[in-house]
């Protein structure tokens, strides 16, 4: 039975009812095991990521480093960054459109000017559609139109007389 005895000690020497964690060393728990005391154990072993293993991943991976050393980094950003950066760049520019219009300040004259301009742009823009609708019209309307204005025209002269 010494045998016996004996390799129940080895088992209690190499297998630690509690971990011990003292205050001054790192949380991370510590082998149960003493190194090369126990050969019955299977110790752990790393495992193997076959991502990482995989040739394209490698490849890549290499390629992104060239990159980076020579500066060339891909520009990902996330959308929401990008949405942020495309405001802010329309707001400077915003700002600095209505700098020139402070700057360029117009007289009352030129004011002016600039309403007069507006008012004939807007009747010419009324008289083509008015030529437009009335080219657009059937030429019974257009006789119609006509008639009625003769019959006024005739019915006003009378009056007058």
């Amino acid at each position: 039975m010494p045998g016996i005895a004996g390799s129940a000690l080895q088992k209690n020497r190499c297998v630690d009812t509690g971990l011990s964690l003292s205050l001054g060393r790192s949380v991370m728990a510590e082998p149960d095991y003493l190194e090369g005391d126990c050969e019955e154990l299977i110790k752990p072993k790393k495992l193997l990521n076959p991502v990482k293993g995989s040739r394209n991943h490698q490849d890549l991976h290499r390629e992104l480093m060239m990159n980076q050393k020579r500066g060339l980094a891909p520009q990902n950003k996330p959308e929401l960054q990008k949405v942020l950066e495309k405001r802010k760049r329309e707001q400077v520019l915003k700002a600095q459109r209505e700098e020139q219009e402070a700057h360029t300040k117009r007289s009352d004259l030129e004011i002016e000017l600039m309403k007069r301009q507006q008012k004939l742009e807007q009747l010419e823009l009324d008289q083509q559609k008015d030529e437009e609708e009335q080219e657009n019209t059937p030429e019974f309307v257009k006789m119609k139109s006509n008639l009625r204005r003769t019959k006024q025209e005739a019915n006003g002269e009378e009056l007058t007389t």
